[in-house]
C-alpha cells in the first residue's frame, strides 16, 4: 500500500458498510474514515440494498450473514448500479463454498472476521493478481470453532438445547464450552 491513502484510494473515496454487529460496524467505520474513506453504514440487506441504489459507492464491505438476509444480495445490488466497486465480503464463517460464491457474484476479495481495518483497507486497494500475505497473528483451530460456536449459540436466541441439536454435540458438552473462555 502507498504511503498516501488519498492516492491510493482514488478521488472517488465512498465506502458502503453493512453488517449487522453495530459495534463492529461503528469501530470499522471510525477506523476507514481515518483512513481517507467517507463512509456509509448499513444494519442489514435492505438498508444495504437502498444505500447502493440511492448512491453507489466505490468501494464496499459486507458481511455475509445478515438478520433479514445473505450479504450476497447487496453485493448482486452493488454490481448492478456500479460494476467498478471494489467488494469484500466479511464472515464469520470461512468456508470454500461461501467464498467461491461471494467471488462469483462479484466480490474482490473474501476476509474472516474478525478482520482489522488494516485487513480491509489492504483487501479493498490491492490491485494485483497476487494473493494477500498471511495474517501475522491468525485464529488458532480452537479459536475458529468456539467463534462458531457462539455463533450458532447466538443465532439460537441463546438455547443451550437448540444449539447443541444444530451442532450435533451433547448439550453438556456445549454447557462446559460455553462456560470456558475463548482460546486464544
Amino acid at each position: 500500500m502507498q504511503d498516501d491513502p488519498e492516492v491510493a484510494i482514488g478521488p472517488d473515496r465512498s465506502l458502503l458498510l453493512v453488517d449487522d454487529d453495530e459495534a463492529f460496524l461503528k469501530r470499522l467505520a471510525r477506523a476507514m474514515e481515518k483512513r481517507g474513506f467517507e463512509v456509509v453504514t448499513a444494519g442489514s440487506v435492505a438498508a444495504g440494498r437502498a444505500a447502493a441504489g440511492a448512491h453507489p459507492p466505490a468501494f464496499a464491505v459486507v458481511d455475509l450473514r445478515l438478520e433479514d438476509g445473505n450479504g450476497l444480495d447487496v453485493v448482486e445490488a452493488l454490481r448492478a448500479r456500479r460494476p467498478d466497486c471494489r467488494i469484500v465480503v466479511l464472515t464469520g464463517y470461512g468456508a470454500i463454498a461461501t467464498a467461491v460464491a461471494a467471488v462469483k457474484v462479484g466480490a474482490v476479495d473474501y476476509l474472516s472476521k474478525p478482520a482489522d481495518a488494516n485487513d480491509v483497507t489492504n483487501a479493498l486497494l490491492s490491485r494485483g493478481e497476487a494473493l494477500p500475505p498471511p495474517p501475522e497473528n491468525p485464529m488458532s483451530a480452537d479459536r475458529v470453532r468456539w467463534e462458531h460456536i457462539q455463533r450458532v449459540y447466538e443465532q439460537c436466541d441463546r438455547n443451550v438445547s437448540e444449539t447443541a441439536r444444530r451442532l450435533s454435540m451433547h448439550r453438556r458438552t456445549l454447557q462446559r464450552i460455553l462456560a470456558k473462555r475463548s482460546p486464544r
